[in-house]
């Protein structure tokens, strides 16, 4: 099995080491293996891994041929080159940079929400955590977001065609005003923010290594390329780059994973061991009578009863052509532990993050229902029929590439893990459970996959699937870019018209939405730059991913379904969602313990994190002569923190919350027959995008407006009429409302006030 580990730690704690030229923080400790070695540690061209534990140190990994880097090039210019021609189709309109002019067909719908639910998170996110950890780690990221794509199949996608809307926020304006139109604005902008830089970061991370560049400067150039081939476009450079991207992509994205899975092991097997380095040190002892047949052991020199690492077949002529690892499995590893999703010791002695492995799969699920570019395609549908089909094909196919890609995790570790001679411990560091009083945190190689794909796959299926990977990236990214672009633009600035009138109009919107993406792009990108330095437990892809949309889900989700599924939506019910549920996720962040290893406490020694090293005594598995060497953890103590994160907790509290106040407030408006407050902002209302002197399009407004109010339960608007009108003279006073904007059903009123 693995050995779990935190690569940020362990990478700073390495720096340390090498700034102070000491190995362990420990004097006494440091001093006996300088001692040992004759001199310093680490020794010039050794590491502390060698000097203290024997281990030796990682094998460089050979550099990417340069075809890999041109091969992602080439994909990179063909789509650049598609997203600008793009620009044409538009025709200036805002209608066709945003949705499309709601004419997507079915195969393209369905291969642009693959495209945006198949992307660097549910790719290289997923196999990053599988490799540091296990299967389930990984994979909950594209069951997620498979299974929120069936579920806006199921209850959203028709609905939300049939409103013939520009963006997600729009649709709750028409049912709750524009309150609540700018708080869900603002909180859908910030979580595409994330998105936006998890997808930067996928993205400038394979670009990065395989051109040779910084990591923060790959990022830099990710976003330059996705920006300025979608502001060309809009949805139809966002569409028709998603399509070629997919063509490209996916097809190699599939194949490398299933030849992995074919031809690969399955995870790494049991520790081989390694010969005895001396008298005193013994060799590697088997841990059963079983793994010890595997690799025909002997009976131990000191403790005959046990069987130990047969040096006369794996280790002939002195040494020079040894079969050894680092005993860092003394079982074996499983693709899958069949139980990690139900048993919070399956990956005993390791932790199991069970808790949040299931609440990733519910933030996903559910809040990517309130997702900017999901939404955007089934608008952009040509029926809701269209749209419908193609969240099950999206869904579907999202399970189909993404969960398979997680069976990689277990495969990279074969290669790159514990036991491989690239492996890399930290030193420092000891731990009661794995019996380790030294070098017990494995570090993994943060691009560990990117070296799989580049030095154990066939050349051609390597390369095809990093491209697969860069377009995966870029496909989520414009759509991202263009989410925020036009929600600002379209739902916020276009406010200001109250003060500036005139600021946005139907003729500029076009340039003002290109516009807006500048700044959101920048502030990604730094994110993104940021993160990556920073690290994190679940790796700055995927987890970024999970925070996108653990934001809309405290805010949005509950208000949206009650677009659709309450009768007579309240306005009040949906303001107060949205304000609950955002108080409740900010409170719980700051006041819920959280360490950043994403794992809740439970009161067993495996769900502690590793200490400092705690003895220069060996592990129980060496064959010594004197059973006085062996570290005994309860005389040499290993001083460990147990694991205490409740992250998770604050996600599903506040989604909780946002739907309880929705359906609180709603029950009780209806129970009274009038609403429970007013306030401006709270007018139901239609965007007019009608140029002026477009009497034909302003009458398919009006159209609009009278049907909804047809609708309207009359029961319910003689009850809150009053209250909307004193909220309408509030914010107006005599001056006549923007010239965007046309009110919906609040009661009978002239259509005119609204033109």
């Amino acid at each position: 099995m693995m050995r779990f580990a935190l690569s940020v730690a362990a990478a700073a704690s390495l720096l340390v080491e090498f700034a102070a030229g000491e190995c362990l923080s420990n004097p006494e400790f440091n001093d006996f293996f300088e001692e040992l070695a004759g001199g310093p540690i680490p020794q010039e061209g050794s590491c502390c891994q060698l000097d203290v534990c024997g281990i030796p140190c990682p094998e460089p990994t050979p550099p990417p041929g340069i075809g890999y880097g041109i091969g992602v090039a080439v994909s990179i210019g063909i789509s650049f080159v598609i997203g600008l021609a793009t620009f044409f189709v538009v025709h200036g309109e805002a209608e066709n940079y945003f949705v499309a002019g709601h004419s997507l067909p079915l195969w393209i719908v369905a291969m642009t929400l693959g495209a945006q639910s198949v992307d660097s998170n549910s790719l290289l996110g997923n196999v990053d955590l599988s490799y540091k950890y296990s299967y389930y780690d990984g994979a909950v990221i594209p069951i997620g977001l498979g299974l929120s794509l069936l579920l806006n199949g199921i209850f959203l996608a028709h609905k939300i065609n049939r409103e013939e809307a520009l963006t997600l926020p729009d649709v709750l304006a028409r049912r709750y005003g524009k309150s609540v139109e700018f708080l869900v604005s603002l909180t859908t902008i910030t979580s595409f923010l994330m998105l936006l830089a998890g997808n930067l970061v996928g993205m400038g991370v394979v670009t990065a290594y395989l051109w040779g560049i910084e990591e923060s400067a790959g990022i830099w150039l990710a976003a330059g390329i996705v920006w300025a081939y979608t502001v060309s476009g809009g949805l139809f450079s966002v569409a028709y780059t998603d399509v070629a991207q997919g063509m490209m992509g996916w097809s190699g994205v599939i194949v490398f994973a299933y030849w992995f899975i074919v031809n690969a092991p399955e995870a790494p097997a049991p520790s081989i061991g390694f010969p005895a380095a001396s008298n005193e040190t013994g060799a590697y002892m088997y841990p059963d009578d079983d793994i010890a047949d595997l690799y025909q052991g002997i009976n131990c020199t000191n403790n005959p009863d046990m069987r130990c690492y047969n040096e006369e077949l794996w280790c002939p002529a002195n040494g020079t052509s040894c079969v050894v690892d680092n005993a860092a499995y003394p079982y074996g590893d499983l693709r899958v532990y069949s139980t990690q999703m139900s048993d919070p010791y399956a990956l005993a002695p390791f932790p199991n993050a069970l808790f949040w492995n299931w609440a990733t799969i519910l933030i996903l699920g559910f809040g990517n229902l309130g997702a900017l570019d999901f939404q955007v395609r089934c608008m952009a549908s040509k029926t809701p029929r269209t749209a419908r089909i193609g969240c099950f094909i999206g869904g579907l196919f999202t399970f189909f590439v993404g969960i398979p890609f997680s069976f990689l995790g277990s495969i990279t570790r074969v290669y790159y893990g514990p036991d491989s001679p690239h492996a890399m411990f930290e030193a420092d560091t000891c731990s009661a459970a794995l019996g380790l009083p030294t070098c017990a945190e494995w570090v993994p190689d943060p691009v560990a996959f990117i070296k799989l794909a580049t030095n154990q796959a066939p050349p051609v299926i390597g390369a095809w699937c990093l491209i697969g990977i860069v377009a995966a990236s870029m496909s989520t990214a414009d759509g991202a870019i263009l989410a925020m672009g036009t929600v600002a633009s379209h739902n916020l600035m276009r406010m200001l018209d109250v003060k500036w009138p005139g600021i946005v109009t139907a003729k500029n919107l076009l340039m003002v939405a290109r516009l807006s993406t500048i700044p959101f792009t920048l502030a990604s990108t730094m994110i993104g730059a940021y993160y990556r330095s920073s690290d994190s437990a679940a790796g700055a892809t995927g987890y970024l991913l999970i925070v996108a949309f653990d934001i809309v889900l405290a805010t949005v989700v509950a208000p949206l379904f009650g677009c659709f599924y309450a009768k007579n939506p309240s306005p009040r019910a949906a303001f107060c969602s949205v304000i609950c549920g955002a108080i409740v996720r900010i409170l719980l962040e700051f006041l819920l313990p959280k360490d950043g290893f994403l794992l809740m406490p439970y009161n067993n020694i495996i769900f502690y994190n590793y200490g400092t090293a705690a003895s220069v005594n060996l592990p129980t598995f060496f064959d010594v002569d004197d059973t006085a060497l062996w570290w005994d953890p309860t005389v040499e103590v290993c001083e460990q923190e147990q694991f205490k994160d409740f992250t998770g907790v604050d996600s599903l509290s506040a989604f909780l919350c946002s739907i309880l106040v929705f359906t609180g407030v709603q029950l009780i408006e209806n129970k009274l027959g009038r609403p429970l407050f007013n306030f401006p902002g709270l007018v139901p209302y239609r965007k007019d995008l009608s140029e002026p002197g477009d009497t034909e399009k302003s009458a398919e407004v009006d159209k609009a407006v009278e049907m909804e109010e047809t609708t309207a339960s009359k029961s319910y608007a003689e009850g809150v009429v009053k209250g909307i009108e004193d909220s309408e003279d509030s914010s107006s006073g005599n001056d006549p409302a923007p010239a965007i904007d046309v009110g919906i059903p609040a009661g009978k009123q002239d259509s005119e006030h609204y033109a």
